[in-house]
């Protein structure tokens, strides 16, 4: 079993980011989980690679040749895949995977994201995606979410779909249950 895993190739401001993210990839590992991501070894995305491979842990990169250099591809993977183009690395990340984590980043992270839900609502996948909120780095993202069910543009099961914790543990536990919902997408006017 493998999990994709989108975050930022920059570290933020605060080193409990990097730590949290290196204790994913450690805590993947000792699951026998591995990990799928953007190839690079900076950033979330390095400190992620890192903390499993420091594990015994299986690590599989994916990265866009054109950004081989910019995000400087990590060295000690296990696997290093590279693609030509954006939309190219995140089917590929997809098809290696079972379930897709997202911690801190910037536009690429949430564009990864809401791609990977989106095929989600629409029954492209069943995989879980979750969000590992940490230091409440999601919490403004999940409100806008919420004012998109009120205002009409999403249903509560939409919502639903979303794997939300704090804490590595509870994320991992609550995306070994995840069940796909059953319900469409697509909201009837009345």
């Amino acid at each position: 079993m493998r999990y994709t895993v989108f975050c930022g190739s920059s570290s933020g401001i605060d080193k409990e980011f990097s730590d949290q993210a290196y204790a994913l990839g450690k805590e993947l590992a000792s699951q026998q989980i591995g990990v799928v991501y953007g190839g690079a070894k900076v950033g979330l995305m390095g400190a992620v690679a890192d903390g499993c491979l420091h594990h015994g842990g299986d690590v599989i990169g994916v990265l866009p040749r054109f950004l081989q250099d910019v995000e400087l591809g990590h060295t000690g993977l296990t696997a290093l895949i590279l693609v030509d183009t954006m939309h190219e690395r995140k089917a590929k990340m997809d098809e290696l995977s079972e379930g897709i984590i997202a911690l801190p980043g910037g536009y690429g992270t949430l564009e990864e994201f809401f791609e990977m839900l989106t095929w989600a609502q629409l029954g492209i996948h069943k995989k879980p995606v979750a969000l590992l909120n940490i230091d409440g780095f999601y919490e403004p993202l999940l409100q806008m979410i919420e004012n998109m069910i009120t205002k009409g543009f999403l249903k509560q099961v939409n919502r639903d779909m979303i794997v939300v914790a704090d804490t590595v543990g509870e994320l991992l536990s609550l995306m070994s249950s995840y069940e796909a919902p059953k319900e469409g997408k697509w909201i009837k006017k009345e």
